[in-house]
């Protein structure tokens, strides 16, 4: 008998005509081999389609119509990242959620390491972090120092890369986080929001393989300017916000007190100041 019962990969896309068939080719070579080692019995694919402009949409319809492990949501306008993680997580069918890039930053082989670490450490969420991010160039690492310092200080996460496209949940998760955000501080705002809730959450390190076509928009003036006014917003909230009852979070008891784990093979984090680049 499989230990979860079930998993969706969900892809949100926006213009991945080149990459859309080799990610959810990669979706299918995981959820197989989950299958095989029993962590999970069945799986399926969901795209977010965020209003490409190209054929990303098509090709994912025609990919649905001929096999029922593909499914597809279609923005009519574009959301940007927040928004189709939203949808993401609202039409995902599994047990267990697993969220990521169409480009494939990681090997997705990966998977199934996230999952048997969400079942040893009776964790809520995984959230990956990579090993090596020099490849972006010095620009985009010192804009994710900060930021990520930014976000520990603020919120007292002791989590590195929270921003990485690497995410395993529980879809029971969603049944008491509520996302707000619409663009990319949405990785951040379910982070701190679990963590307030008394969610446990596991990372561990991957290797990283960049974007080969395509530029990032975090450095963008008007992207940090409303990531900066999100963050001031959540911060204020979360301080009313009050952490479940332990039956509700189904954990043992003295759980909840115990800080994120990394499991990269450095430790446990002693304080928030330790971690990476977002």
């Amino acid at each position: 008998m499989a230990h979860f019962d079930s998993l969706t990969i969900f892809y949100p896309m926006w213009n991945e005509e080149a990459t859309i068939e080799r990610a959810v080719a990669a979706a299918f070579e995981a959820g197989d081999m989950l299958v095989a080692n029993g962590e999970i019995a069945r799986y399926d694919v969901l795209i977010v389609d965020d209003a490409s402009t190209d054929a990303t949409g098509a090709i994912a319809d025609a990919m649905a119509s001929t096999d029922p492990r593909v499914s597809v949501v279609h923005h009519p306008t574009n959301r940007k990242l927040g928004g189709s993680l939203k949808t993401g997580f609202s039409h995902a069918r599994g047990d267990l959620i697993l969220y990521t890039d169409a480009d494939l930053p990681f090997d997705m082989a990966e998977a199934t390491k996230a999952v048997r670490l969400l079942r040893i450490y009776e964790a809520d969420i995984v959230s990956a972090y990579r090993f090596d991010r020099t490849g972006e160039g010095a620009r985009r690492l010192v804009y994710s120092y900060v930021y990520n310092h930014l976000v520990q200080a603020l919120f007292g996460l002791r989590l590195r890369d929270m921003n990485f496209a690497f995410k395993l949940l529980r879809r029971s998760v969603f049944d008491h986080v509520e996302l707000r955000s619409e663009g990319s501080f949405i990785d951040v705002e379910m982070l701190a929001r679990a963590q307030r809730l008394g969610f446990r959450i596991v990372q561990f390190g991957v290797d990283y393989f960049p974007r080969t076509r395509g530029i990032s928009t975090l450095s963008s003036n008007a992207v940090i300017a409303k990531i900066i006014r999100e963050m001031l917003e959540l911060r204020s909230e979360l301080q009313s916000l009050q952490p479940l009852p332990p039956e509700v979070l189904e954990h043992r008891a003295g759980r909840l007190v115990r800080p994120p784990i990394d499991i990269g093979g450095i430790g446990q984090f002693p304080d928030a100041g330790r971690g990476g680049a977002a």
